[in-house]
């Protein structure tokens, strides 16, 4: 049986081609065309903008933990950092600026895109785990049941 590396095959195609895709239509959307962004009085850019602050804070963060995983390339199970609350914190990451992007410009079609972009992390991210459990057996499965893997677990932690 061959062995299988740590990430899809398709994963970096798949994430160029979605990124590609999603610039084209939150740029169309949001500065040329403007069908589905919503008048700023029914979602005023005050309110938008802390949240999208508050929201890059925790992309610093995210990216900034999740690096340390390029430099041990599958070595261990990192439980530190952005690790020890989710499994695929530079994923969150990436997903979260795509949020920002439409939070910005309130793009309902660039949000549908969203929605599939998550589908296929979330695929990506599922193979990944796949590769980790045969890795590392039980002491992944057992950082599965303690981490959330888009959202953290609070009060999980034993």
């Amino acid at each position: 049986m061959k062995e299988r590396k740590g990430e899809h095959p398709y994963g970096d195609a798949g994430q160029l081609i979605l990124l590609g895709a999603f610039l084209l239509i939150w740029i169309a959307d949001s500065f040329f065309l403007h069908a589905s962004t919503p008048r700023s009085d029914y979602f005023p850019l005050h309110v938008r903008l802390p949240i999208a602050g508050l929201a890059l804070l925790a992309i610093f963060y995210l990216q900034r933990s999740g690096y340390i995983a390029v430099r041990q390339r599958g070595r261990a199970i990192l439980t530190t950092g952005a690790f020890q609350h989710v499994r695929h914190p530079l994923y969150l990451g990436i997903l979260l600026f795509y949020f920002v992007l439409v939070l910005i410009t309130a793009s309902f079609l660039s949000l549908g895109l969203l929605v599939a972009i998550f589908a296929f992390y979330d695929y990506i991210a599922g193979y990944e785990e796949r590769i980790m459990e045969e890795k590392f057996g039980d002491a992944y499965r057992e950082y599965k049941r303690q981490t959330g893997k888009w959202v953290p677990r609070i009060g999980r932690r034993s």
